[in-house]
C-alpha cells in the first residue's frame, strides 16, 4: 500500500535523523495497523524496539545504544502511540513529547461519547495522527495529544456534541486511566489456532473470527496476523479492532473429547 510506503519512508527519516544529528524525533500517532508496518520494518532491519524494562537493563548494564526506538502512547495500555527515536542522553520522562488536555463537560450536561471528542476534533481541522487515546468519562475527557498542538486547542476547542466544554492543560503524569473491566474465561477450542483463540475470546462464531483475521482487523502481540492457522501461545495478547483485548493466561490439558483447555483474561 502506497500510505504504507510513506509511513516507512518518515520511519526511516526519522531514525537516521536521530543517529545523523544526535537529537530526539518522533512519528505523528500510529494506529494498530501502522504500529504493525512498523514493527515489522524494524524487525526486519534488526532494529530494536525498547520497552521501559528493556531500557533500564540497558542503563544499568551501561549499554544504552547511540539512538533507540520506543513506542510511547503516555500510558502502557495505550491504543495509539508515537515512534520515538531518542538518543543515549535522552529519557522520555524529560522531553514532554506529550501532553493531556482535559476536557470537562458543563454542569447538567449530557455525557459525551468518544465519537463525540473525535468528531468535534477533526472538525477543527486537527489531523488525526495528532491526537492520541480519548479516555472518557461521565464528567468528560482526558484527550492525548503531541505537545505542539495545546495551544491551539486551549484557545479554540470549546464544545462536542454541540454541549460546552471547559478545559485545562496537564501534564501527562497526571492522566485518569480508567480501571478496564476484567473478565476471565475458560474454554475448550479444537487447537490453538488463531481463529478459535479469537472466537472463544470474543464470542464469536469461528467463521467470523476467521473473516475478522481475513480483513486485517486482527493483532498478536501488536502485530497484524493474516493467517487464521497461526497458532497461540500462553502470554500472547490478541487485539481485535473494535471488539478490545485478550490474553491467553493459561493453556491446560485435553478434555474427553481431545479438546484443549484454555483460559483467557479479556479486558
Amino acid at each position: 500500500m502506497r500510505e504504507d510506503d510513506i509511513l516507512l519512508g518518515q520511519i526511516e527519516d526519522k531514525i537516521a535523523q536521530c543517529e545523523n544529528k544526535y537529537i530526539v524525533t518522533h512519528t505523528g500517532f500510529l494506529d494498530s495497523h501502522q504500529q504493525s508496518v512498523a514493527r515489522i520494518f524494524c524487525g526486519k532491519n534488526h532494529i530494536e524496539i525498547f520497552d521501559a524494562e528493556a531500557e533500564s537493563t540497558a542503563v544499568d548494564a551501561g549499554r544504552l545504544p547511540a539512538c533507540r526506538t520506543r513506542f510511547y502512547g503516555g500510558y502502557d495500555e495505550a491504543e495509539r502511540v508515537i515512534l520515538v527515536n531518542l538518543p543515549d542522553y535522552a529519557f522520555l520522562k524529560d522531553e514532554n513529547l506529550l501532553t493531556v488536555i482535559r476536557a470537562t463537560v458543563a454542569s447538567g450536561g449530557r455525557p459525551l461519547t468518544h465519537r463525540d471528542y473525535l468528531g468535534s476534533l477533526v472538525g477543527l481541522g486537527i489531523k488525526r495522527d495528532l491526537l492520541g487515546d480519548i479516555l472518557v468519562r461521565p464528567d468528560g475527557a482526558d484527550i492525548i495529544v503531541l505537545a505542539d498542538i495545546a495551544d491551539f486547542l486551549l484557545t479554540h476547542y470549546c464544545k462536542a456534541g454541540r454541549m460546552p466544554l471547559s478545559l485545562e492543560q496537564v501534564p501527562i503524569s497526571a492522566l485518569m486511566i480508567p480501571e478496564p473491566e476484567r473478565k476471565t474465561v475458560t474454554d475448550t477450542v479444537a487447537s490453538l489456532r488463531l481463529d478459535s483463540v479469537v472466537a472463544s475470546a470474543f464470542g464469536l462464531p469461528r467463521s467470523k473470527a476467521a473473516d475478522a483475521i481475513k480483513s486485517g482487523v486482527v493483532f498478536v502481540n501488536h502485530v497484524e496476523a493474516s493467517k487464521a492457522d497461526r497458532m497461540i501461545s500462553e502470554g500472547d495478547q490478541i487485539t481485535l479492532r473494535g471488539r478490545g483485548k485478550a490474553r491467553l493466561i493459561q493453556v491446560g490439558g485435553r478434555s474427553r473429547k481431545d479438546r484443549v483447555y484454555i483460559t483467557i483474561e479479556r479486558y
